[in-house]
């Protein structure tokens, strides 16, 4: 939907993004964070789909080099699964198959002499190494939407959809804060998309979704070096355990069927005890239940295309047209790798409805994000640029900052010359300054918009941290809306 929305507004559309929580506040923040092409898709001859996502990585590392990196990930060859000749032959096609040219291609590890194998128990001798890349998936929403703003739309966070009527070659449609009239309308609710057909009248489209729940667990750093790993379970499923935030391992993600509510979907404590077991058949290390510092977990709206495992079912996208004029779009399925994409193939979908849609076409391929406008092999040296810039930043803070806001670091920070003039300390190294960028420019509202989605910051803040965070960011909204009533 963010991607749709920026799109759109880059080709001169008049664009209303509405979102009835905060942004990326359901599945687009609960993914395992990666930009890759699915290389256990292969398995099932999803080859169109692994090309897109495989193209897709370098044109998204190019347009977000500080939200977006390439890592190493180590796939250990396991006995009794799936054969070393098998995982070579796919690493061959997942390295030639999309057009890679900066990332560096698969090489054949011993793991008993690669520091790679030192964290892991004696499954293997024998493993690959691989590229990918690694996204802050929230900040890639909130990014997206904060260039759609820039580019003219109306975003409106915390504002439900309640329904939309035909009015000739209008929608009529009714949100909780009024109506507003539109020639086509774009269903990309993620879970919520079969709901929120049955909320338009007259639409006639089947919601052929598969509702699929995957969590993750975060514990302590389980090793040193920066690589991560992908592995093999004997159930036939895979996992990844991946560096997070510095201090942290992330590990996941489970596929089981999910019918429940989906306003607060949790990983169960059965998700959680398998991760951990799962952790625990490969690292030395063992994992226990106290271990795990966070969970998060959500929900993918696959397209129902009747796999009979939920590890099996399409992570293609599919869409479809009801009416031209006005014209309802509804978005099933789909990876967060080739949101750009999608987005690109809704506005051709809707070209009949607004021919004006095929102007401009295809120029988020050559966009920055916003704070994405340096080479995508310099980060480092804007961290050590913003150190010097800002000599109260140690490099710690640097990276955190380009890692978050690229090149904005320096309009977060102005003029200031001392940490003090930052503002208070908020916890987890966030300070009235930050939060304040974050809620004038990025849509944040609540302590949970800061600390779990536009930063990471409550894997260190204690729940009376986090409340007085709310707090704060309660009476400055109050203070700012009785300065413009």
């Amino acid at each position: 939907g963010a991607g749709v929305a920026r799109d759109a507004a880059g080709r001169g559309l008049k664009t209303l993004l509405v979102e009835k929580n905060d942004l990326a506040s359901a599945t687009s923040s609960a993914s395992t964070k990666l930009i890759h092409g699915g290389l256990r898709y292969l398995e099932h001859y999803a080859f169109r789909l692994v090309r897109h996502a495989l193209e897709e990585r370098e044109v998204l590392w190019a347009a977000a080099p500080h939200i977006i990196w390439p890592m190493r990930f180590v796939l250990p060859y396991r006995a009794g699964l799936r054969p070393a000749w098998m995982l070579r032959a796919g690493l061959f096609l997942y390295d030639h198959i999309g057009g890679r040219k900066r990332l560096p291609p698969t090489r054949t590890l011993r793991l008993d002499r690669d520091p790679a194998g030192l964290a892991l128990r004696d499954v293997s001798r024998l493993g690959f190494e691989y590229s990918d890349c690694w996204v802050q998936d929230a900040r890639l929403v909130v990014l997206n939407v904060r260039d759609a703003a820039d580019r003219g739309a109306d975003v409106r966070v915390r504002t439900a959809f309640l329904g939309a009527e035909r009015e000739g070659d209008l929608w009529r449609i009714r949100l909780d804060g009024g109506q507003v009239r539109a020639r086509a309308i774009v269903n990309a609710a993620g879970p919520w998309v079969g709901e929120t057909i049955r909320h338009v009248a007259g639409a006639d489209a089947q919601a052929k979704v598969r509702l699929v729940q995957g969590s993750h667990i975060v514990v302590r750093k389980l090793y040193d070096h920066r690589r991560c790993y992908f592995f093999q379970n004997p159930d036939g499923r895979i996992f990844f355990v991946i560096p997070y935030e510095e201090d942290f391992t992330l590990i996941g993600t489970t596929d089981q069927d999910y019918s429940g509510g989906l306003d607060k979907v949790r990983a169960s404590e059965a998700e959680i005890g398998y991760l951990i077991a799962a952790a625990n058949s490969y690292f030395r290390k063992t994992l226990a239940r106290p271990d795990v510092v966070w969970s998060y977990s959500g929900v993918r709206p696959l397209y129902d295309d009747g796999a009979s495992a939920a590890k099996d079912a399409t992570r293609d996208y599919v869409l479809t047209l009801d009416g031209e004029r006005p014209a309802l779009v509804n978005v099933f399925g789909g990876k967060i790798t080739t949101y750009r994409r999608l987005a690109e193939d809704v506005l051709t979908k809707l070209g009949s409805a607004l021919p004006q849609a095929a102007r401009n076409a295809g120029w988020t391929a050559r966009a920055s994000l916003p704070g994405g406008d340096f080479p995508i092999d310099g980060a480092e040296a804007l961290a050590a640029d913003l150190a010097r810039e800002y000599p109260f930043l140690d490099a710690r803070q640097s990276r955190r900052y380009v890692r978050h806001y690229g090149t904005l670091t320096r309009q977060l920070l102005g003029n200031a010359r001392r940490r003090a003039d930052l503002g208070r300390e908020l916890g987890g190294d966030l300070t009235e300054a930050e939060v304040a960028y974050l809620m004038d420019r990025e849509f944040a509202r609540t302590a949970e918009d800061v600390v779990w989605r536009r930063t990471k910051s409550g894997l260190r803040m204690g729940a009376d941290d986090i409340a007085a965070l709310d707090q704060w960011m309660a009476a400055r909204s109050k203070t700012k809306a009785a300065a413009t009533a």
